[in-house]
């Protein structure tokens, strides 16, 4: 996959993803709008800071879990791509797909959201709707000229029956213009009550989803979650923090007494593909628990330590 498929799978679930070195795609929340009679559902407003360019982690774990690869490998790959953007950028405009367009001008990148996407999954369904203004109509009803009839030079009362038609007809076009008055005049009132109940809905419903937010690690989830019975089970530990590889096991236990001696829950995970054997900071497991460890450690003790996930 493109390097901007990654991105634009963790912005369903996170509201900040940085690339290294290039900036980060920042996701915030909007109401439901209505703009020239059409009702756009609540959405996330993508936009994009040039200054967000330190590495947290989020992105490499992502790419590293999602196609089993090291976490070194993933890291690489995004400064290859990014290199591939840079340098797209100095010559033309850079359209990542279902995100948005970057393009340089007066030294500095600017950037235009694509819109066609929502990524609020509470939205996720819902598509703009028009709203058709109702037009009234106004029907004149016209009566035909009625001659007057004569009888021995005498006037009949014929006239006084035209009148009387025609002031019923008159009556019918006040009832029915007052009719139809009312009806738009509800209509109105009924599409005002509607929007009013609809943003009411929407606050509540945005209120509730920041108040029980909870952020996981990586959109694609290969494993159910443990479920939660009467009796006690260990759940396995599949996330471990590797803080170092080596060819002779003797260092590699001389690490794990050292890490110990620190604090840390350290042991040997096994031979990797080099013939190296792996050594951990802890295990884990629950993904997220393991990068906000991975996320401290790199912070404190060491950079390069990586997240190993094993099935």
């Amino acid at each position: 996959m493109k390097l901007e498929n990654y991105i634009s799978d963790l912005l369903y679930r996170y509201d900040c993803v940085i690339v290294p070195n290039f900036g980060g795609f920042v996701a915030n929340a909007k109401s439901a709008q209505i703009k020239n009679n059409i009702f756009t559902p609540p959405f996330k407003q993508i936009s994009f800071n040039s200054l967000l360019i330190e590495n947290d982690g989020l992105l490499a774990n992502y790419i590293a879990s999602v196609d089993k690869m090291p976490y070194k490998t993933a890291v690489n790959f995004i400064d290859f791509e990014v290199q591939e953007w840079i340098d797209k950028l100095l010559k033309e405009e850079l359209e990542l797909e279902g995100i948005g367009t970057l393009y340089s001008a007066n030294d500095s990148i600017h950037f235009e959201p694509n819109n066609k996407i929502n990524y609020l999954t509470s939205s996720f369904g819902l598509d703009a709707v028009v709203a058709k203004q109702i037009e009234q109509q106004k029907e004149i009803l016209v009566s035909e000229h009625t001659p007057l009839e004569f009888k021995d030079e005498t006037p009949v009362l014929t006239i006084e029956k035209h009148e009387s038609k025609r002031s019923n007809l008159l009556k019918y076009a006040a009832v029915f213009l007052l009719g139809a008055a009312t009806i738009g005049f509800s209509v109105k009132t009924y599409q005002a009550n509607q929007l009013k109940n609809a943003n009411l809905a929407n606050s509540i419903k945005q209120q509730a989803i920041k108040t029980n937010k909870i952020q996981q690690a990586t959109f694609v989830i290969d494993t159910p979650l443990p479920t939660i019975n009467v009796k006690t089970t260990v759940s396995p530990k599949n996330y471990f923090i590797i803080a170092g590889a080596f060819r002779d096991e003797n260092n590699a236990l001389k690490k794990v007494a050292d890490l110990k001696s620190k604090g840390f829950n350290a042991q040997i995970v096994g031979k990797n593909k080099f013939n190296l054997t792996q050594v951990a900071f802890d295990a884990f497991t629950n993904l997220d628990e393991a990068n906000t460890a991975l996320k401290d450690i790199k912070n404190k003790v060491l950079k390069e330590a990586w997240l190993l996930t094993k099935e």
